[in-house]
Parts: structure tokens; sequence; C-alpha cells
């Protein structure tokens, strides 16, 4: 069969492309931007913009799908997310279409609760998508998966991992229970509800077998990266609070961290269901977390993940920070000290300006590293601006290589710094 996964970039997606393209299946690939990585055993990638997509696009693309799998989401509203137009306006215009080309098997990806109670722009527009595709004249099947947890790592799943490396493990108050379920049952049961005779017109909950506090979840990630277990210990709220906001702010930068306001709202109902339903309809019996971990060892590179997770949003808002600053400080009560060294060094009447142009090229740089679509740019010129800096400071005042406070030598431990952000900058 013809399948068009929307959304195949994600956690999610890119799993079910892989599934299916080991049936056989020519699998289309949808994902939101040109540059996404094609998704593995995907045919052909597609770039669609969810709640933009003119009805035609949409036609175009049907041509020939036998099913569509619409695993595209969003957690929270940024500057580079909708929650609207991904689960409503989007998703919407993705099952009209399906309807005008004839495409009648629909398999809809939701979450866990949303038909329950909707604390958040998240979970609200989930339900509104849910209903908009349930009065459509499709065999449709929605799935509710709770927290996906695999090989593959992204938001609470990464967070998690992230967790189990701290000495202390941090516990948010209010937390739900959860019935984490494992990736490779996710892809696996679209897998099963793509066949012409699977159940249709069906709401299923993916939930794992057993209920776990998110200590135990923690607890069992330290077993498997072979640590010892840690003590617990509760976080104040208005550390909470902070944390959240920080992440909120984070998110208008076009970041995407897994603390922000929405999980905050979400925690508290945790995410547990009944999997009677999909057992029925796919005969698929759940993997227990310590079984699906202890089939996957872990090696080297899932601890150098769990080490550095958290230490990233450290990096870059040091890195940002660090630039920002100097350039401010040059500009302000450091200017007299800037023109000095420039003067001493023969600049002359070039010395105010250069220490302006220097000043304001480390302002830009560092709100470049701040925004997450102009961060790689940002680092590659604080790479090459920290270069000219190490060459024109040799040029010019070659003594600051003796200096005690060593201006000079330290430029090289801030390269290096830079190195390893672009090389743990991507997401996903």
């Amino acid at each position: 069969m013809k399948i068009l996964v929307n959304g195949a970039a994600g956690l999610i997606g890119s799993a079910v492309c892989a599934r299916l393209a080991r049936d056989g299946h020519d699998v289309v690939a949808a994902v939101r931007h040109q540059g996404d990585r094609r998704p593995p055993g995907s045919t052909a990638v597609v770039v669609v913009e969810m709640g933009s997509t003119p009805a035609g696009r949409w036609a175009e693309l049907l041509q020939g799908v036998d099913v569509v799998v619409n695993c595209a989401g969003t957690f929270q509203d940024s500057a580079r997310d909708s929650t609207s137009a991904v689960h409503v306006t989007g998703a919407d215009q993705l099952f009209s279409a399906c309807e005008v080309a004839g495409v009648r098997r629909v398999i809809h990806f939701s979450a866990i609760g949303v038909d329950r109670e909707t604390p958040s722009a998240f979970s609200a527009t989930k339900r509104e998508g849910d209903e908009n595709l349930k009065r459509r004249n499709l065999d449709w099947v929605i799935l509710r998966p709770s927290v996906v947890l695999g090989r593959g790592v992204y938001g609470a799943s990464a967070l998690f991992r992230g967790l189990a490396a701290l000495p202390r493990l941090p516990l948010m108050q209010g937390t739900g229970e959860l019935q984490v379920v494992q990736l490779d049952d996710v892809a696996e049961t679209v897998a099963r509800l793509v066949a012409k005779d699977a159940p249709a017109k069906q709401e299923i909950e993916l939930v794992g077998p057993e209920r776990l506090s998110f200590a135990d979840v923690i607890a069992e990630y330290r077993r498997w990266l072979g640590w010892k277990p840690a003590r617990a210990f509760a976080v104040p709220r208005f550390l909470e609070t902070l944390l959240y906001k920080l992440g909120d702010a984070a998110g208008w930068l076009g970041w995407r961290p897994a603390v922000r306001s929405t999980a905050s709202r979400e925690i508290g109902r945790g995410a547990v269901g009944d999997g009677t339903v999909r057992r029925e309809a796919t005969g698929i019996e759940p993997v227990s977390l310590r079984a699906a971990l202890a089939a996957q060892p872990a090696t080297v590179q899932e601890r150098w993940f769990a080490r550095l997770f958290l230490l990233k949003p450290v990096i870059f808002v040091v890195l940002a920070a660090f630039w920002l600053a100097t350039g401010i400080i040059s500009l302000t009560v450091g200017y007299d000290i800037g023109v000095g060294l420039m003067l001493a060094g023969g600049a002359g009447i070039l010395a105010g300006p250069s220490v302006v142009a220097g000043a304001l090229a480390d302002i830009i740089i560092g709100l470049s590293i701040s925004f997450r679509r102009t961060t790689r740019l940002g680092l590659w010129g604080a790479i090459l601006l920290s270069l000219f800096y190490a060459v024109a400071g040799t040029l010019i005042l070659p003594e600051l290589w003796k200096e005690p406070l060593g201006p000079l030598l330290k430029i090289w431990p801030i390269l290096v710094l830079h190195f390893v952000a672009l090389g743990i900058l991507e997401e996903r």
C-alpha cells in the first residue's frame, strides 16, 4: 500500500515510517522543513506546513494514497509552533482532503487523557482535532499514547535520561502516575491497523502494562545505565515556577525544552489508561519498561547523552550570556580600558570605533546564539570572531600572551566549547 505519514520527522513518525517500510509499504514522508532528515524507509519526502497547506497541495500529495497516518503534533505555543494550527486547522485540512481524495483510512495520533480533561492548550486542541475527525466520513482510528519511550529520545523521554544522570533526583510536586509505552509497540500498532480489514472508528489508548511514578521511571533508567539509586528531593514550588517560566521563555526564542508550563498543567493528570481496546484490536501485549531496557543494554552513547542533556541548555545560556556581556561591558564600564589597549597597540584614531565595532559584533553573536533559528550561524560567527581576536591581539599586543590572566590563552577553551555546542545542537 501507499501510505502517507504526516509528521514523519518526529519521534513517533520516524519510527512508524521505518516499521511500515519493513512490511514493504510505499511510505511517503510529510515533514515540516526542507532540511529535515529523510525518515528511515520512506520512498519520498514532501514538505507541508500544518495550518497553511492549501487544499490543492493536499490533493496532489494524496494521489494514489491508500492510508494516512497523522503523527503531527506540537506540545506548546511558541515562536515556532501553534497548537491550534497543527492540531485543529491543519489536521482538519488534511482530513477534509482525505474525504475529497477518497482516502478512507486515517490513523490519527492524539494524546492520552484529552477525552477526559484538558488543562492546557495542547490537550484542548488535541481533543478538538479528535472531534473534527470523528465527524468525517472516514474509516478513522484515533490513537492516544501515554508517554512514549524508546531508543530514540525527544522531549519527556529525553528528560527522563537527563534526570537519571543527576546524583540527586529532583521531583516536581503533584506528578501523576505514568503507564509509559514503548515506541516499538506504538509503531507495531500502526503497522497492524493500516490493514484493510483492521477495525475502524475506534479510539485506542496506547499504554504500558504497569503504573509507575515519575521516580520509578527514573530509577529504571538509572539501573539500566549502570548507576546506583539516587536519593530524591522535592523541588520547592518557587523553583518549579521559575523553571517553567524559563522554559516558556526559551520556547519563544525557538527552542523546545521539555520543561514548560504545559508540562506543569499536564503532569498532575498523569498518563494512564486502559489497554484493553488495543489488545483486542491488534493482539499486541505491551512490553514493560524494565523488559524493554533489558533487551537493549545501555552503551557509552546512552551515558554520554544522559550526562549532556541537562548540560546542553547551560552551555547555550553561558555562551549567549558571555557574548552579550562582553559587548555590553565594552560599550559601558569597559570602554575606556578597551580604548586604552587599542591605543597601546597603535590604533590611533581608530581605537574608539574599533572598540564599538567589536562590542556590537559580540552583541549580535550573543543574540544569534539565543534564537534557535540563528544559533548555528551565531556559533560559527563566534568561532571566526574568536580567531580574529586571537590574530589581532597577537599582532597589536603580543604581550597579552604573557598576561597572568591569559586573555588570549582563554580564547582556545572558549573555541572548544563552541564546537561542543555545534556538536550537540540538534534536537532530534
